[in-house]
């Protein structure tokens, strides 16, 4: 029973989905890494520098010892935002380099040594006037 039960496990754990899945979590990570990253360091120093806007997360509202800080929620709006600009362009330059590749002729390599002799062969028998090859 036991040997059963690791067998289905291994059958499901190597199964193409699940890897692909387990892949896509990894990048994914990563890949949210480095969109973040251009977002903080990149993208919202320029957003500052152009309306002035140093950091929203700063935005609060104060009254009766109450504070109600809705810049953070609209920082974390912003970055939503330029995160998913980001993650469509990203997926539609990789689209566009898919569809070159794809559109791209596909060139086929040489035939064999073999069949090219005999094409060179039934070329020749061709061009002979008796020839019954046509």
């Amino acid at each position: 029973m036991k040997q059963g039960f690791l067998a289905e496990f291994k059958t499901f754990v190597l199964r193409g989905n699940v890897v692909d899945l387990a892949v896509a979590v990894v990048m994914g990570t990563a890949f949210n890494k480095i969109v973040s990253s251009l977002v903080e360091t990149v993208i919202m120093p320029a957003v500052s520098m152009l309306f002035g806007i140093v950091d929203l997360s700063s935005w609060a509202f104060e009254a009766d010892g109450i504070s109600i800080r809705y810049g953070i929620f609209l920082q974390s709006i912003v970055d939503f935002i330029l995160i998913a600009l980001a993650i469509f362009v990203a997926i539609k330059v990789m689209n566009r380099l898919k569809h070159r590749q794809e559109n791209e002729p596909e060139t086929l390599p040489p035939p064999p040594e073999d069949i090219q002799l005999l094409r060179e062969i039934r070329d020749i028998l061709n061009k002979r006037p008796d020839s019954d090859f046509s």
